[in-house]
């Protein structure tokens, strides 16, 4: 029996930023999917304190299904399902990472730092910037994706984001030194344009993570599964049919 794949989304979004993917997944057999809400997302309850990388992911675990899962993660969520696939080997067959940031230097840290800030004193003004940035104006996204991103966004408890954005600008550090302790196969495949979590830092993954593989998707920028659907679906099925006959777990 194939193992569940579970799909875990970025900061300040939720589960539903999988809908079209699940949808895609179910149609070509995966029977299977689960989209989970983040600690502090969607129906959630909201964070009020501080939290590490580590209290996230053992709040996911814990809905986590019993059996081992393919876990795939974007961004904030694929930290998250870094630490999980290297404290808890047995329960992940394999990982992707999507669009994963891995550690930021001293410059891209404090880019990510100011981002925060800017969310703390002008909220409104973060989702516009975070909404230009991630489809520019060339992308071929339509505008009810964009509208459905920004209103995702809009509907966070402010408090709670910053809580979950705080982990998301600092989780890299945090999990780094356990990457190398990752059996799962895995995959690490972000936007050739994304600025944020970039080509290099996917294929410093491949390097630190023993079984892992980069892919880099032209023309692309962080938001991956939406605005390059097809070719993430790809990727994705290709990398999961690859690993579903994986001993790990």
């Amino acid at each position: 029996m194939a193992a569940p794949v579970v799909l875990l989304h970025g900061v300040g979004l939720n589960r539903s930023m999988w809908d079209s993917v699940r949808a895609r997944l179910t149609a070509d057999g995966w029977a299977e999917t689960i989209a989970l809400d983040l600690p502090g997302h969607g129906g959630e309850p909201p964070l009020r304190d501080p939290k590490t990388l580590a209290e996230l992911a053992e709040d996911v675990l814990r809905r986590l299904p019993a059996e081992p899962v393919q876990l795939v993660g974007f961004s904030l969520g694929a930290l998250i399902a870094q630490q999980i696939a290297a404290t808890q080997q047995r329960r992940v067959r394999s990982l992707v990472c999507v669009n994963a940031v891995c550690e930021r230097s001293p410059e891209q840290a404090e880019a990510v730092a100011g981002r925060l800030a800017t969310a703390r004193e002008l909220f409104a003004s973060s989702i516009d910037a975070s909404i230009e940035r991630w489809y520019p104006a060339t992308s071929a996204v339509t505008d009810e994706m964009r509208e459905h991103t920004r209103e995702m966004l809009r509907a966070n408890d402010l408090d709670s984001y910053l809580v979950a954005y705080e982990v998301f600008a600092t989780g890299d550090r945090q999990v780094a030194p356990l990457l190398p302790r990752i059996a799962a196969p895995t995959l690490a495949i972000t936007g050739e344009l994304d600025p944020g979590s970039t080509p290099a830092m996917s294929e410093r993954l491949a390097q630190l993570i023993p079984s892992a593989r980069a892919v880099i998707v032209p023309d692309t920028r962080h938001m991956l599964p939406v605005e390059r659907e097809d070719a993430f679906i790809h990727h994705l099925e290709l990398h999961l049919r690859s690993t579903e006959g994986s001993t790990n777990g």
